[in-house]
């Protein structure tokens, strides 16, 4: 059998160019963010929409909005920082020459890649007007907000296995409704990553076609909704990446 009709590690039969030839090299990681958005409700509700089925990482699989860290992202000046609890977890296992403004980049592009695949505009009102080189950021800033980077939440880390074609090191970030600037029912596909957009309850979240990480990541949210805010902000986050080919769980 191909590779093709041979599912690998549990997972459905993958697309051409999803999985790495055996032959070749692991690809590196590339650093990434996503976002959790909370609408909170007897019944909370999730943000998430479907990858295409033409994309060679994770297509036809429901996720959160997010992607690549950009250089902007670490050099982007903002009034507000991420908390203390929150810097010292993202610094947990990351190498000593990483800096503080790329560990704050992955929560701005987070909001970044929120803003481009869903429209919704993430962020706090503010009468300081905020400009950037930026034309994606600019855009942002001209609604009259700022990040709200100081009550965003880092609940878990994740790197693709070795065995995908495309490999990320990605930040899973969470955030409540109070900082939605925009109507959280007009949303639009802005860049076309993500289809089928929808606000999900947890249960209905976990009904769909999921990468296991993200079938994780929202039994973590769960979790993270029992405590008050500052406590949330406190808990440890998982770290999950493969060692020789088998998953390892550490806390950060």
């Amino acid at each position: 059998m191909s590779k093709q009709e041979t599912p690998r590690y549990g997972t459905p039969a993958s697309t051409p160019g999803e999985y790495r030839d055996d032959s070749a090299k692991a690809v590196r990681p590339k650093e990434a963010s996503t976002l959790i958005v909370v609408r909170q409700a007897k019944q909370p509700k999730i943000l998430m929409g479907k990858r295409a089925a033409s994309h060679k990482f994770m297509p036809n699989k429901f996720v959160f909005p997010g992607g690549r860290l950009d250089l902007i992202d670490q050099r982007l000046q903002v009034p507000k920082n991420l908390s203390a609890p929150v810097m010292k977890r993202l610094r947990k296992e990351t190498r000593k020459n990483v800096s503080d403004n790329k560990l704050r980049g992955l929560a701005l592009a987070a909001i970044r890649e929120t803003f481009e695949e869903t429209g919704l505009i993430i962020g706090r009102e503010t009468k300081k007007r905020l400009s950037t080189g930026d034309k994606v950021w600019q855009s942002y800033f001209d609604h009259g907000v700022e990040p709200p980077l100081d009550q965003m939440d880092f609940i878990a880390r994740a790197v693709t296995p070795t065995y995908r074609s495309r490999r990320f090191d990605t930040r899973f970030f969470m955030v409540y409704d109070e900082f939605i600037h925009t109507d959280p029912e007009e949303m639009v596909k802005a860049s076309g990553e993500l289809l089928d957009l929808h606000w999900l309850t947890l249960p209905d979240a976990r009904k769909l076609d999921l990468p296991a990480i993200t079938r994780s990541v929202i039994d973590m949210v769960e979790e993270r909704m029992k405590l008050d805010r500052k406590a949330q902000l406190k808990k440890p986050a998982p770290y999950v990446r493969f060692i020789n080919g088998k998953p390892l769980m550490t806390e950060l």
